[in-house]
């Protein structure tokens, strides 16, 4: 055979195709199927019920959107994602108004809704695993000067044309930020972010159950 592209970009799209016909024959018998997969790409795109295993053992179930958007645990949380959800130590202040993040010995303060607030204040003064997706950093500007706000230093960028991805160092561990492909970031330079704190996941350090 000839190919005139790499044997991984046309598995890649034989396995875009294949999810597309799984779907349709699944609508279409309107029966129940279960499907076991590795691949977090397959498991959000055909399920209508997302279970997900570790030893065995069921860390979660729910739809898509749950297991996305309220992870129950660290193994959870970073499993589903492309790129998968950053994890941060920090601790939640002693009212429990903010979550603190040490980089440096430079304190970063996210500020809680009084919602949030609420849900965490049995964890104040407490260390916590703060996760926070890649998409819920934005370029800091007057817009959302509101939101929690971090200066990094970019380690890496890696441009894909839709969007682009920004890595750098936070309280010793490897973040993560998806953002605009306008976004000024180069390597080596500093770059403000934003962050949407409503839509951070606070995790037990000991037990990595989301709190």
């Amino acid at each position: 055979f000839l190919f005139d592209e790499p044997l991984s970009n046309l598995d890649a799209k034989l396995r875009v195709q294949m999810r597309t016909e799984i779907k349709k024959l699944h609508r279409r018998v309107a029966t129940t199927v279960v499907y076991v997969t590795h691949d977090q790409v397959e498991a959000m795109t055909l399920a209508d019920k997302i279970v997900v295993m570790r030893g065995g053992v069921i860390e979660q179930a729910g739809t898509p959107d749950q297991v996305y958007n309220q992870p129950s645990s660290v193994f959870v949380a970073g499993f589903i994602g492309s790129p998968t959800m950053n994890f941060i130590k920090g601790h939640v202040d002693a009212d429990a108004n903010a979550v603190v993040v040490n980089d440096h010995g430079r304190d970063t303060r996210l500020t809680l809704s009084p919602a949030q607030t609420q849900r965490y204040a049995a964890r104040a003064g407490t260390e916590v695993i703060v996760g926070i997706r890649p998409e819920h950093f934005s370029p800091a500007s007057a817009m959302n000067v509101s939101a929690g706000q971090i200066t990094a230093r970019v380690d890496v960028i890696e441009p894909l044309g839709s969007d682009t991805l920004v890595f750098f160092t936070l309280a010793g561990s490897e973040v993560i930020a998806r953002v605009p492909p306008s976004t000024p970031a180069a390597s080596g330079h500093d770059i403000a972010l934003a962050i949407d704190v409503t839509q951070i996941h606070l995790f037990d350090p000991a037990t990595e159950k989301v709190i």
